[in-house]
């Protein structure tokens, strides 16, 4: 059985490239066909694999400047030749599952969420995009292009899987198709043993307006307690601007140091809606509970009360309150790692070889 690996960009690490290193993992020799690969930004991260990106890369700027052609990215993944395989597994959070694929050839969308900038999420995006605006006035025009494109994209798919119960009622609403839930895959086993805590909170995360880190800000600006924050990203230099001296960034730290800070803050700070929320999950891996907003992903992986606690409002006052309320040490750091244990990359393997086995009909 010839396997071929689809990824949006590979651009940046974060969960979905996670996912898509599990795949590579389970199928080491098949290549992945993306729009474009980004060395300088991922590192080492992907080294030695059999990479192969579209036409998008080689156009001026097209890693730097990749959105500028969102237009033609349609184009650009149907040109991507996958027509040597048996199994296609495409690892989608745009438009890579638009592939076109051979009558023989079995397609499988394991779908982090359906194209965020053109379904959920689409106004925000239009209002937040720092550019000209003439730029804003047209882009919904192309928007909704692309929107009919993904669409009918969708419907190209064998069979989709989705990385929670939330994604799946997302695919079901936008693309009007049923889907498997397979969480992904956390390596809960790497955390060893839980610590004794310090006094910060930790927020880890790219620094992205959807993430919100914005909020776990304000609310520590207010509260004048320790937090420290782990990642980069665009928003960076106005975080910084915003946070007081109780806060500290860490910018990007090694996978050990990661662990290391997990293991010893008070809690991990979640403000943001996630499809399924992989470091929420490494955080209860770690022994430690999670703040989060109560939305998306947390619900299915963050049991309130248990391994930690929901605030209601996406906002910094009601982070604040669930902060103030919260009292680390009604939480055993026992029972959250064996709650964490559930979403481990032993459990995911077997759950997707099982799927993929059925699919393909040899259950």
């Amino acid at each position: 059985m010839k396997v071929a690996l689809a990824h949006d960009h590979l651009n940046q690490i974060g969960g979905a490239e996670r996912v898509l290193a599990e795949f590579h993992a389970l199928y080491p020799d098949a290549p992945v066909h993306t729009l474009l690969y980004d060395r300088a930004a991922v590192g080492s991260f992907f080294s030695g694999w059999d990479v192969r990106s579209s036409f998008i890369e080689r156009l001026p700027g097209g890693t730097r400047f990749f959105k500028w052609y969102l237009w033609l990215m349609p184009t650009a993944v149907e040109q991507l030749d996958v027509s040597a395989y048996d199994v296609v597994v495409s690892s989608a959070s745009a438009l890579i599952k638009g592939l076109v694929v051979k009558p023989a050839t079995t397609h499988v969308c394991y779908c982090h969420t359906p194209t965020r900038y053109l379904w959920s999420d689409t106004l925000q995006y239009t209002s937040e995009l720092p550019q000209p605006a003439w730029v804003k006035k047209l882009l919904p025009i192309l928007l909704t292009r692309l929107r009919q494109w993904d669409y009918l994209a969708a419907q190209r798919v064998d069979d989709f899987v989705a990385n929670s119960k939330f994604v799946a009622k997302r695919i079901q609403k936008y693309y009007r198709r049923e889907s498997t839930v397979i969480y992904p895959p956390v390596d809960t086993a790497g955390f060893g043993e839980a610590q004794d805590h310090e006094d910060y909170f930790l927020v880890v995360s790219r620094l992205r307006p959807y993430k919100r880190v914005d909020l776990a800000i304000r609310a520590f600006n207010k509260l004048g307690m320790p937090l420290k924050i782990i990642g980069s990203g665009e928003q960076e230099a106005e975080l910084r601007a915003l946070a007081k001296p109780n806060i500290e960034f860490l910018g990007q730290v090694s996978d050990e140091d990661k662990v290391k800070y997990l293991k010893r803050c008070r809690a991990l700070i979640h403000p943001q809606e996630e499809d399924f929320g992989i470091t929420a999950v490494e955080a209860m891996a770690a022994g430690r509970p999670v703040i989060a907003y109560g939305s998306g992903g947390a619900l299915e992986t963050v049991l309130n009360g248990t391994t930690g606690v929901h605030f209601i409002e996406q906002s910094w006052e009601s982070l604040a309150d669930a902060v103030v309320r919260f009292r680390y040490q009604t939480f055993d750091p026992i029972k959250l790692q064996q709650h964490a244990a559930q979403f481990s990359t032993a459990r995911f393997d077997a759950e997707w070889s099982a799927h993929l086995a059925q699919v393909l009909g040899r259950d």
